[in-house]
């Protein structure tokens, strides 16, 4: 049986992330910062609730012990992350781009990301056949950076997000550690103006969370292949 935690995972990408793999047989943590929320979704899935707010340490520190308790992890989908906007709803520009803007969206696209991932190693070490599956953003991109998206904090969040991928990747040879782009999908992350649906969006994180360990590590794709940096 493979055990996989999702964080953010109460509504959205992670929500049907976790239904599909549900469904494909793995057994499912709920990562969720709302217990009442979280519990909700858990309940609709077939899930197990976690409270998890991946920018207190506390927190995840408590993740960790109750998964442990339970057993080990196999998988874990990096998927809880933030946009800041303007009180008007205007997506944030390099004009109006602020220190404290930067530091609350890197606090749980990027800190987050770092302090779960560093917390569940020793857990995913035991697996025999650990992935991981950071999602990033085709904004992340610098080959495409002259293109769409006027905004500066969140892709360069998931820009550090790609760079962490490579790099754990290297350190860990025998997980299989990539950065997937959902594509843009309608959540309340982008107020829900995504062309795709989160079926759509979630194909390619479900995909990479069931690589086996001939798969490929230290990459990024989008759901038709590979992604230029």
């Amino acid at each position: 049986m493979t055990t996989t935690l999702i964080t953010g995972a109460n509504k959205g990408l992670g929500h049907e992330t976790a239904r599909r793999l549900i469904a494909a047989g793995h057994t499912v943590y709920l990562g969720a910062r709302s217990i009442e929320r979280g519990a909700a979704a858990a309940a609709e899935l077939g899930a197990r609730l976690v409270q998890l707010d991946v920018t207190d340490d506390a927190s995840v520190a408590a993740a960790v012990a109750t998964i442990e308790a339970d057993g080990n992890l196999d998988v874990l989908v990096n998927n809880a992350g933030i946009e800041v906007r303007s009180p008007e709803g205007d997506i944030i520009g390099a004009a109006e781009l602020t220190a404290d803007v930067m530091r609350e969206v890197f606090e749980t696209n990027v800190f987050g990301l770092v302090r779960v991932t560093h917390a569940f190693l020793p857990l995913l070490e035991r697996s025999a056949a650990p992935v991981v599956v950071n999602v990033s953003s085709g904004t992340a991109s610098l080959a495409l950076a002259g293109k769409g998206y006027p905004g500066v904090a969140y892709p360069a969040s998931k820009t550090a997000v790609n760079m962490l991928t490579v790099q754990f990747a290297k350190a860990f040879p025998l997980m299989r550690i990539n950065a997937v782009e959902p594509g843009y999908t309608a959540t309340d992350l982008n107020r829900h103006e995504g062309t795709q649906t989160v079926e759509q969006g979630a194909e390619i994180i479900v995909r990479m969370a069931q690589l086996g360990p001939d798969g490929p590590t230290g990459g990024y794709f989008g759901a038709a292949g590979p992604l230029a940096w």
